[in-house]
């Protein structure tokens, strides 16, 4: 793909609101100054950082035989949607098909530049979850195991090494020792699909677990009202966590008491399937089986509308939508979704908008309530532009 290379962009500050032109060399931010306002102007912001990608626009990162050119288009869709990184999201699935998955993510990775610098690792979530209905969601129950090192380690290598985020549920015996031999490895541990109790989600924190992978789902419909899970993964303050803020995941009120008690430590993750940006309509996955996407954009099983088959909104949407609800205003929505998730990878990304950082920038509009795309840039190169 040839890229154009741009020295300079004006917009919008979406910190301050001030207009600024930004001064690109080599990649990089140079220097940020203000400059007179102008009607026209868009809006600037650091692109959008996705800790967790299953599928898009018809593109199941889960479905064999997956190509690279399957997922260098997926990547495309998601510039378009202000994104410039992602981890590429693996899932519950039989030894083999896990493994073939991360080979062919990992090959094309490697055999293309562009590729690289959009996805700068891979994230497996599961087998090493709950078994018990609920928090294991849609997750088949017939691949769910405990942890294994020596699995993870064949898996790592298919993967080249770029296994970079794992979620697991700490209520297995053999859960403690995993965690610390992933986090000396330098693979970041989130605690997900969890039953797990209290001092298994403490004794994890301890062993290294830094995350909770979409906090509030993958439950149980009913919990004690104290304890359970879920505050205390809250109450841990060594944990950021991630939450969906699709409008279906999470009530409006959990949203506002998450954000209230992980304060910086909040993100938003998108959780997006192949489904993402599809027709309403009765589909056949890999995750769920059978599962319906109603007109207003939930995605459930089919015969349990209760549970949830993943999300089909992107980081774009679902920071429209925490603005739409005003349960946090621009710059904080914006920052849950870009540069918080890229300090939690400890990306060059994490500085934003300012100078020395990358310049990777999402170019925008806000209409009518929604956040539209117009421009995606990565390391000053133009990845997408429309209209």
């Amino acid at each position: 793909m040839q890229e154009t290379e741009l020295r300079l962009v004006e917009g919008v500050d979406y910190r301050t609101g001030s207009p600024v032109a930004v001064e690109i060399e080599d990649g990089r931010i140079r220097d940020i100054r203000n400059i007179k306002r102008s009607d026209d102007l868009p809006w600037l912001a650091p692109g959008f950082v996705d800790l967790q990608v299953n599928g898009f626009a018809g593109i199941d990162l889960n479905a064999l035989p997956l190509s690279a050119e399957a997922l260098f288009s997926l990547t495309r869709m998601l510039w378009a949607e202000g994104v410039t990184a992602y981890l590429p999201t693996v899932i519950t699935n039989s030894d083999e098909a896990i493994e073939e998955a991360l080979r062919v993510i990992a090959a094309a990775i490697r055999e293309e530049p562009l590729l690289e610098r959009i996805i700068p690792g891979i994230h497996l979530e599961g087998p090493f979850i709950s078994p018990e209905d609920g928090p294991r969601g849609a997750h088949d129950p017939a691949y769910v195991k405990p942890p294994d090192w020596t699995l993870f380690q064949r898996w790592q290598n298919a993967a080249a090494g770029r296994i970079r985020l794992v979620t697991l549920s700490p209520e297995w015996p053999d859960a403690i020792d995993f965690i610390e031999k992933c986090v000396r490895t330098g693979v970041r541990v989130a605690i997900g699909h969890t039953a797990a109790g209290t001092e298994q989600i403490a004794a994890a924190v301890r062993a290294g677990a830094s995350l909770s992978t979409h906090l509030g789902n993958g439950a149980h419909a009913m919990l004690p009202r104290h304890p359970n899970y879920i505050w205390d993964q809250l109450a841990e303050d060594q944990l950021l966590a991630t939450m969906i803020g699709d409008g279906f995941h999470l009530p409006d009120s959990v949203l506002k008491v998450f954000l209230a008690m992980k304060k910086e430590k909040a993100m938003l993750v998108s959780d997006v399937v192949s489904l993402g940006g599809g027709e309403p309509g009765e589909y056949e996955t890999h995750i769920g089986g059978k599962v319906v996407l109603t007109p207003e954009g939930k995605l459930h099983l089919k015969e349990q509308p209760q549970l949830l088959a993943g999300s089909v909104q992107t980081l774009r949407q679902s920071v429209s939508y925490l603005i739409r609800k005003q349960l946090c205003k621009l710059p904080q929505a914006w920052d849950m979704a870009s540069v918080r998730p890229a300090a939690y990878l400890g990306l060059p990304a994490l500085r934003g908008l300012a100078a020395g950082a990358p310049a990777d920038l999402a170019v925008f509009k806000q209409t009518a309530g929604e956040i539209r795309i117009f421009r995606t840039i990565k390391r000053g190169c133009v990845l997408h532009e429309t209209g």
